[in-house]
C-alpha cells in the first residue's frame, strides 16, 4: 500500500479535514504514479519536474475551459495608456455614392399628390424646380430567367440546300443551364462558400423549385474541365518560383476511393496559389513538386515529410550542380508553442511572447520597403532572436521534454537556423501564415459540405479553389476573372493568370 485511504461512509457528508486529506493522499498517489512512468522510460525526473507536469496539465485543462482561443498577447503590468482629452475628430459622412463609385445610381423622383396649399396665404403651390436629394443603397434581388434560344434557318430559293445558324460555343456543350448560370453555381461555391444543397433551397425561395443539386455539381466539374490549361499554368508558374511556401490540410473522401483520409496541399507564392489533393501526406508529393522546380527556399512547418521532400530533391539537385533547398521554418508556430504555456505556473513564456510582440511590430514596419531597408529592419530582430536563444539554453535542462514547456524550447532550438533565416533573405516571409490563409477557404467549406464524393470532386474542389485563391492573392474578382476567362477560351485564345488578368486594359 502506497498510503492508507481515509475511510467514511459512502452516505456521509465529508467534512473539512477529510476532504483535505483525500485530496493530499490522490496528488501522492498521482505523484508516485507520474515517477513509475518516467521511470521505465528513463526520463529520471526529479520530484520537483513531476510537479510541475503536473501542475502544467492542469493549467492546460484550465486554460482549455475556460481562456479565449485567441493567441492575441498584452502584457500584464504594461502601462495603461493615457486617454487623450483631445475631442475625437468627427469621420465625415460619406454617401453611398461617393463610397462605391461603380455602382450604377438609378435616379428616383418623390413628389406629392396633390400639390399643397401654401400654409401663409392659402393658394396653390407649384413646382419651385429646386429638390433635397438624399442617397440609398439598394440591391435587386437574384433573377432567374428562361433563355429560349432560336436559331434562325435560311433557304434557297431553289429549295435544295436549307442552312442552320450554328450553336454558339459554351463551357458544357449541350447543358441545360447556361454559361451564366454554371458561372454563379461554381462561384457561390468555391469564392463564397455556398454549398449547393443551399442553393439550390435560395433558389427554390426565389422561386425556382425543383433544381437537382447532382446537376449543379456537375456543372462545377464541367467548369474546372474547361479551365483546366489556366490550372495548369498556375503549377507551371509555381515551380518558377524561388521561394515558395507549403502546407496540406485534410481533406475527407466520404465515398468513391478506398481511402478516406486524403489531403489538400498547397504551394505558393505573393501571387500564385497552386492547390492539389492526394490520398497520402507522403513527403513524395511535395518532392514531386520541388524535383523539377527552381525553388531555392521551401517555407514550411517543421513535418518530416517536407524533410524528406527537400532530401531527395537536393540528391538530384548535387548531381546537377544546381543551388540546394534550404527549410525556412515558421516563426508563427514557434510562438503558438510558448503561448500554449503562459498562466500563473509558468510565467517564463511570457519572456518569449515580448520578444516576439517586438519582432512581429519590427516586421509589420518592413512590409512595402525595398529589400535593402527590409534588411536593415530585420538586423534588428537580431538581438531579440539571440536573447530568446541563450535563455532556451539555460532552461533546456530544467523543464521535462514531456512538458508543453519543455517541447517548446526544444522546438525553439532545434528549429533555431530556419527560424532566423529570413532575417538574411528579404524574399523569405517571416511565418507561414500566408500559406494557412489560403487554405482557410477549404477548411471553412469541408464544415459545410464535409468531404468530397469522388476523386474528380477532390480535382473540381483543386482546380477551382486555385484559381479563387489566386485572384484574391492579386486583388482580383474571382468572378470577373471567370467571365473573362471561360470568354477568351471559348472564343480560342489562351488562358491567363489572375495576375496577367490584372494588367489587361
Amino acid at each position: 500500500m502506497l498510503g492508507e485511504f481515509p475511510k467514511s461512509s459512502k452516505y456521509e457528508t465529508f467534512s473539512k479535514d477529510i476532504l483535505i486529506s483525500r485530496l493530499e493522499f490522490f496528488e501522492q498517489e498521482c505523484v508516485h504514479a507520474f515517477r513509475e512512468i518516467y521511470r521505465l522510460k528513463n526520463q529520471n525526473l526529479t520530484d520537483t519536474q513531476i510537479a510541475l507536469l503536473l501542475q502544467e496539465q492542469l493549467a492546460a485543462a484550465q486554460k482549455a475551459l475556460y481562456s479565449s482561443s485567441s493567441e492575441r498577447y498584452k502584457k500584464k503590468n504594461s502601462e495603461k495608456e493615457i486617454p487623450s482629452t483631445a475631442k475625437p475628430e468627427k469621420p465625415r459622412t460619406k454617401r453611398p455614392s461617393e463610397r462605391y463609385p461603380n455602382v450604377p445610381v438609378r435616379e428616383q423622383t418623390v413628389a406629392m399628390d396633390p400639390i399643397p396649399d401654401c400654409t401663409s396665404c392659402g393658394k396653390g403651390m407649384v413646382d419651385s424646380g429646386m429638390s433635397e436629394t438624399s442617397e440609398q443603397l439598394t440591391v435587386i434581388p437574384k433573377k432567374f430567367e428562361i433563355i429560349l434560344q432560336k436559331r434562325v434557318k435560311y433557304r434557297c430559293s431553289c429549295h435544295a440546300c436549307i442552312t442552320t445558324a450554328p450553336v454558339p460555343e459554351r463551357i458544357i456543350e449541350g447543358s441545360s443551364y447556361s454559361d451564366e448560370m454554371i458561372l454563379d453555381v461554381a462561384m457561390s461555391k468555391y469564392c463564397d462558400l455556398i454549398p449547393i444543397h443551399r442553393y439550390v433551397a435560395m433558389a427554390d425561395r426565389s422561386g425556382v423549385r425543383g433544381i437537382p443539386s447532382q446537376s449543379l455539381i456537375e456543372l462545377t466539374h464541367g467548369l474546372a474541365d474547361f479551365v483546366k490549361p489556366a490550372y495548369a499554368l498556375i503549377k507551371e508558374n509555381t515551380k518558377k518560383a524561388r521561394v515558395l511556401n507549403a502546407d496540406e490540410t485534410p481533406h475527407k473522401m466520404l465515398e468513391g476511393s478506398d481511402t478516406k483520409n486524403w489531403y489538400l496541399w498547397g504551394f505558393s507564392t505573393p501571387e500564385l496559389c497552386f492547390l492539389e489533393c492526394h490520398n497520402t501526406r507522403s513527403g513524395d508529393v511535395a518532392s514531386e513538386m520541388l524535383l523539377d522546380s527552381k525553388c531555392e527556399i521551401l517555407v514550411s512547418d517543421v513535418y518530416a515529410g517536407y524533410g524528406k521532400a527537400m532530401r531527395i530533391a537536393n540528391i538530384s539537385r548535387a548531381a546537377k550542380e544546381m543551388p540546394l533547398i534550404q527549410n525556412a521554418n515558421c516563426n508563427a508556430h514557434a510562438r503558438r508553442y510558448f503561448f500554449q504555456t503562459v498562466s500563473t505556473l509558468f510565467p517564463d513564456g511570457e519572456y518569449y511572447l515580448e520578444q516576439y510582440q517586438k519582432i512581429y511590430k519590427m516586421n509589420e514596419l518592413s512590409k512595402g520597403k525595398p529589400p535593402p531597408e527590409i534588411l536593415e529592419i530585420r538586423a534588428q530582430m537580431v538581438p531579440c532572436f539571440e536573447l530568446m536563444k541563450k535563455r532556451a539554453e539555460q532552461e533546456l535542462t530544467s523543464y521535462s521534454e514531456q512538458g508543453k514547456y519543455g517541447k517548446a524550447l526544444r522546438y525553439f532550438l532545434t528549429n533555431y537556423q530556419g527560424l532566423t533565416l529570413f532575417l538574411k533573405d528579404p524574399e523569405v516571409p517571416i511565418d507561414n501564415n500566408s500559406q494557412e490563409r489560403l487554405l482557410r477557404s477549404h477548411v471553412v467549406g469541408r464544415k459545410t459540405w464535409y468531404g468530397t464524393h469522388s476523386e474528380r470532386g477532390a480535382e473540381t474542389a483543386s482546380i477551382l479553389f486555385s484559381l479563387t485563391e489566386t485572384c484574391k492573392l492579386n486583388g482580383v474578382n474571382p468572378r470577373e476573372y471567370f467571365a473573362k476567362l471561360t470568354a477568351d477560351m471559348l472564343e480560342g485564345k489562351i488562358p491567363f493568370t489572375p495576375a496577367e488578368f490584372k494588367k489587361l486594359p
